[in-house]
């Protein structure tokens, strides 16, 4: 009875990782995270992970595609993730003391990490490239883009630093000295109508009409 392809006999580049300290569910719930997904598209969850296993599983992937490129000469944009599988490791025993003498076991798994990259068909990776296309990325978009994000970070160093802002103290005195002196200004316009005003008021009271009324009917008497 045949049961497929043996783990062993699997066709791609692989990278493996041996006796890691983390169980083997651990990993796997990782490593189904990235199965069957291109090696661009698996580093970016594998670094978005929040899981330990994330890190070590990121490290054995990037393995792989360097042995893919350096050793089978394919090119990193044309590998996906065709398989990827956790084997259980020996079982390091400890314990702990506990109460009357006693000893709790604790068991510390380990396993073994194995990832495979293959190249896409040449239908997958027509269909790959005429998506992108329709997208508006060229194959080489991103290390563009790269280019022009340093070469953008070298002029914005070798610009001239920008003179520095007045302090806020010194802004606050300044308003200050100006609202002072508009009320100084207020004052003297108030004072000069107020001093016309008394003036009119003495000139014209009562009882000094009274008092030159009387003076004028005396000489007339006179």
């Amino acid at each position: 009875m045949a049961f497929g392809v043996k783990t062993n006999e699997r066709p791609g580049t692989r990278a493996e990782l041996k006796f890691a300290r983390f169980s083997a569910y651990k990993a796997r719930e990782v490593l189904n995270l990235i199965r069957g997904k291109s090696v661009a598209e698996a580093q970016a969850i594998l670094q978005l992970t929040e899981r330990g296993a994330a890190t070590p599983i990121l490290k054995v992937l990037n393995s792989a595609i360097a042995n893919a490129e350096h050793n089978d000469g394919i090119a990193a944009d044309e590998l996906y993730v065709s398989a990827c599988f956790a084997d259980e490791g020996p079982t390091l025993k400890r314990f702990r003391p506990r109460a009357r003498g006693r000893a709790g076991r604790i068991n510390k798994r380990t396993c073994h990490v194995t990832v495979i990259v293959s190249r896409y068909s040449a239908e997958e990776l027509d269909a790959a490239r005429a998506k992108q296309a329709r997208r508006g990325a060229a194959p080489g978009a991103a290390a563009a883009r790269q280019r022009r994000v340093a070469g953008s970070r070298k002029s914005g160093e070798g610009a001239a630093p920008a003179a520095p802002a007045a302090p806020a103290d010194e802004v606050i005195e300044d308003v200050t000295d100006e609202v002072i002196t508009d009320e100084s200004v207020t004052d003297e316009v108030v004072e000069a109508p107020t001093d016309e005003v008394v003036t009119d008021e003495v000139t014209d009271s009562p009882d000094e009409a009274t008092d030159a009324a009387d003076d004028a009917s005396e000489q007339g008497e006179k």
